[in-house]
């Protein structure tokens, strides 16, 4: 099994124990688990393949849940998960799927209304019910009717793009492994979309043996649950714990136009085969035609220069207005990972991280970075143990000594300030003024209201020391909505004092959401790319960000720290010597 499949278990088997009134820290023991399976870079199935030992070298991984690993891996699943799943109707696990649901809640609705699926709740909100239970108001009754009708709507299944992204490179690795075969990932997954229904896998093999060889190596990968059809030229399975995966065997003067059919969103496509007939010619996943004759197909280069465009990047492909900037040929230059040459939002074991402020520096070294911005955050977040001034001083301090040793690196002295209720901040201006960058973030208390939300965050991003705003729009995907915004007043605050928005990579935030990104970006905000990193192996996740930006057709000039730290201090607001608020 892949990494998200078997972090996914033992997130199950954490509600379960919730469910079954388990002790807390069994509980936090196997959430505390699937966190590291999902921060793990390698498979842990080589692991178990080559030295199972080392999985109790894994935080927080002891022996029982290394033997639980070992046992997932070998065989799906685990003793005491079947064991304990079988306890519980299986519908009350859907209930947990529902936003606004977490454990304790779906455990209240089972003991005291013994409601064991999502019918079972319709019901029940249909008939008054609910409003009958401590903690269950009129109001959080209706959002909770919202997110089941929601849930209702959208059958499929979403995973994120970080998931999908492991399932992608081994199967990708396992099918490339025969040599004849050219394998590429398209659909909404090479789109880079944050969140992903299932993945699209194009095979370029010589029609006959080569085709029918891949298919059955495709049907035969061990990580498959079901194989749902096969045929000569395609085939359609799911993994275990995962997406359903769709292949398809084309030939290479088929390629391009397969791999373009493949990729681009449904109006995208329309408005290819539009511009096709146009030209009289007919566009389709085979190829480029004038009547009888594909006059192109081989790449999608050539496709695209038959239809008058130039090539357009993929993560652009969702009928947003890239085709007329293609045929105009002014597509932006798209800002690309190698260009990030510095991390802006990082946290260290002096509040909720997991690393050292050494160890994280080191990581971003040798990710190549030139500068690293210490946020961690400030006193209001308690759960976290929020630095006050004091705290706060005496990290700068430690980074004044670091930086001294330092050579080609800096280390910037920073925090992640938390917006108070009524737009306040966290810390007072003498101690903000002393910081290298200040990224201020809503955490507690978002309003059901637009305008409380909106007057927060704009208060903060009108302050002269806050240089950007963290996750903007509080998204948690599959988890939390964002919350109400007036997302133009927001951009219109940032557009007058140069406060920069975050493109937070975070793969379980994504924030801000691409289009909202773009439609900033349009009126002339400036954007920052990080990760919100919270351990060193998180400081990869700076790819997601990028992926944000590129969707949103963000060239390098517009992300801050595209650039060198000089430059970089200069897009920052002016520093000017102290003077309170008015």
């Amino acid at each position: 099994m892949e990494n998200p499949a078997i972090a996914a278990l033992f997130d199950e088997m954490a509600d379960l124990l919730e469910l079954d009134g388990a002790l807390v820290f069994r509980v936090r023991a196997y959430r505390n688990a699937a966190r590291v399976i999902r921060d793990v870079g390698s498979p842990l199935r080589e692991l178990v393949e080559t030295d199972p030992k080392q999985l109790t070298e894994l935080p927080g991984i002891g022996k029982d849940l290394a033997g639980k690993i070992q046992e997932t891996v070998t065989t799906g699943d685990f003793a005491d998960h079947r064991d304990l799943r079988a306890k519980f109707p299986p519908g009350l696990l859907e209930l947990l799927r529902i936003q606004g649901l977490g454990p304790k809640r779906v455990k209240q609705l089972y003991d005291e209304l013994h409601l064991a699926s999502p019918d079972d709740l319709r019901a029940a909100i249909a008939q008054g019910r609910l409003v009958e239970l401590r903690g269950f108001g009129q109001r959080s009754v209706e959002k909770l009717q919202e997110q089941l009708e929601k849930a209702g709507a959208t059958a499929e299944r979403r995973f994120l793009l970080a998931d999908a992204e492991q399932w992608a490179t081994a199967l990708l690795k396992y099918l490339g492994a025969e040599k004849r075969l050219r394998v590429e990932a398209a659909g909404s997954y090479r789109r880079r979309r944050e969140t992903v229904a299932d993945l699209d896998i194009l095979v370029a093999a010589e029609p006959g043996e080569a085709a029918g060889d891949a298919v059955t190596r495709f049907v035969r990968y061990p990580e498959i649950q079901e194989v749902l059809a096969q045929g000569e030229t395609k085939a359609s399975v799911r993994l275990r714990g995962g997406p359903q995966v769709d292949l398809r065997v084309v030939s290479p003067e088929e390629h391009g136009a397969a791999l373009m059919y493949f990729t681009g969103s449904k109006q995208h496509n329309i408005e290819l085969r539009k511009i096709a007939q146009a030209k009289d010619l007919k566009l389709s996943e085979y190829g480029l035609f004038r009547g009888e004759r594909r006059v192109a197909g081989a790449t999608e280069e050539e496709v695209y220069a038959e239809l008058g465009l130039d090539w357009i990047p993929p993560e652009l492909r969702e009928a947003r207005g890239e085709i007329e900037l293609a045929a105009r040929h002014a597509l932006p230059d798209l800002v690309t990972l190698d260009h990030i040459q510095g991390e802006l939002h990082a946290h260290t074991n002096a509040t909720d991280g997991k690393a050292s402020l050494e160890e994280m520096v080191d990581g971003a070294r040798k990710l190549g970075y030139r500068y690293l911005a210490i946020t961690d955050h400030s006193k209001r977040v308690t759960m976290a143990l929020g630095l006050d001034e004091r705290r706060l001083r005496e990290q700068w301090a430690q980074i004044d000594e670091l930086n001294a040793r330092l050579d080609g690196f800096t280390v910037l002295k920073s925090i992640e300030l938390d917006i108070l209720d009524h737009g306040e901040l966290d810390l007072p201006d003498d101690v903000l003024a002393e910081a290298d960058y200040v990224v201020a973030s809503l955490h507690y208390g978002a309003s059901k209201r637009e305008a409380d939300n909106t007057k927060r965050l704009v208060t903060a991003a009108l302050h002269p020391h806050v240089d950007a705003i963290g996750h903007p729009t509080g998204q948690l995907l599959g988890r939390r909505d964002p919350y109400p915004l007036d997302f133009d007043e927001l951009v219109a605050a940032c557009v007058d004092t140069g406060c920069l928005l975050e493109l937070n990579g975070s793969p379980e935030r994504m924030d801000l959401p691409d289009h909202l990104a773009a439609a900033a970006a349009a009126r002339g905000v400036r954007f920052v790319c990080s990760t919100d990193a919270h351990a060193v192996s998180h400081l990869d996740a700076m790819r997601y960000a990028v992926s944000i930006a590129r969707r949103a057709g963000l060239t390098k000039s517009q992300v801050a720290n595209a650039g060198s730290l000089a430059q970089l201090r200069k897009e920052l607001k002016h520093r000017s010597p102290y003077r309170p608020t008015q």
